[in-house]
């Protein structure tokens, strides 16, 4: 079940004198992730409001605020109060997302409503991070959810500061200054983008080169930062190295230790820091309908 609360005791109330909102926030018996209650997100929040979701989605990483209703335009604005909204993505598979710049909508549905063919489909989505393929990541994503299967579908965020602070002291050491290139060229399903070539030597891989380690330009902590697994490589290894480091990092952050995974239903908002985590889907029924839409914030260089 989602955000089973520690204590009644770890809940944090602020009431907003002057204000119908009261923030509560009950964090999860899990790595990471919090639920915040007492927010309406269609109207504009207070400044102590905004303030309490900064500081909750800095200790917890992850935010859950369920029971909202919102249009595409509410869910734009309750977004830009966090940050700067990334406009357009050339990855927009619906007519919706062509409109609505910042709305990439994640639909099994085609623009006739019916089920599709092609895209992520309902097969289950590995672990990543959204977008690490660009030289300045997303900072965040706000996915909210508008229908969504019975069973399965469900999303499993990972605390990538837990899993840099576990590390063994040799493995540690043997990327520490270390940097990988996480590849451009392959959209989430695995498909070749428009104008790249199909280059299966990781060595040649295009994309940007990320630090393994990345701090946080705000809370100043360490993270791992993998991005996605195929074709990625470490710059300055040889090959078998690049891949021997690679497969070992993934096997230490890829575990249930450090992940909390969110049972979705309708109207549920989640907020993840795409800086100190990753997240996979699980499989679905691909006869049912799944259809949610995500916003992003502008994100700095990864450091």
């Amino acid at each position: 079940m989602s955000v089973p609360a520690r204590s009644s005791q770890a809940r944090t109330d602020i009431d907003l004198i002057g204000c119908a909102e009261q923030l509560d926030v009950v964090p999860n018996s899990q790595p990471l992730g919090a639920q915040i209650r007492g927010l309406d997100l269609a109207r504009p929040l207070s400044a102590e409001s905004i303030k309490g979701i900064r500081d909750a989605w800095s200790e917890h990483l992850v935010l859950l605020i369920r029971g909202q209703h919102l249009s595409i335009g509410q869910h734009l604005a309750f977004a830009a109060q966090l940050g700067e909204i990334l406009q357009g993505n050339e990855t927009s598979r619906t007519a919706l997302s062509r409109q609505h710049k910042g709305i990439l909508e994640v639909s099994t549905l085609d623009a006739n409503g019916q089920q599709r063919e092609r895209g992520l489909g309902s097969a289950e989505s590995f672990w990543h991070t959204d977008m690490s393929y660009k030289a300045v990541p997303p900072a965040a994503s706000f996915l909210f959810s508008r229908e969504v299967p019975d069973s399965g579908g469900n999303t499993c965020f990972a605390n990538m500061y837990r899993a840099f602070e576990t590390l063994s002291p040799q493995l540690a050491d043997a990327i520490e200054g270390k940097r990988a290139v996480h590849d451009e060229s392959r959209n989430s399903a695995g498909r070749l983008r428009p104008g790249y070539t199909d280059e299966r030597d990781p060595r040649h891989t295009p994309g940007p080169q990320h630090p393994l380690v990345r701090t946080h330009p705000v809370t100043g902590r360490k993270a791992l930062y993998l991005g996605r697994r195929p074709y990625s490589y470490v710059t300055g290894l040889s090959l078998d190295d690049s891949e021997a480091l690679l497969d070992e990092l993934w096997e230490h952050a890829a575990t249930a230790d450090f992940e909390w995974c969110h049972e979705w239903a309708v109207g549920d908002m989640i907020i993840w820091d795409n800086r100190c985590t990753m997240h996979r889907r699980d499989e679905f029924d691909p006869a049912v309908h799944r259809v949610m839409h995500r916003t992003q914030i502008v994100g700095t260089v990864p450091s």
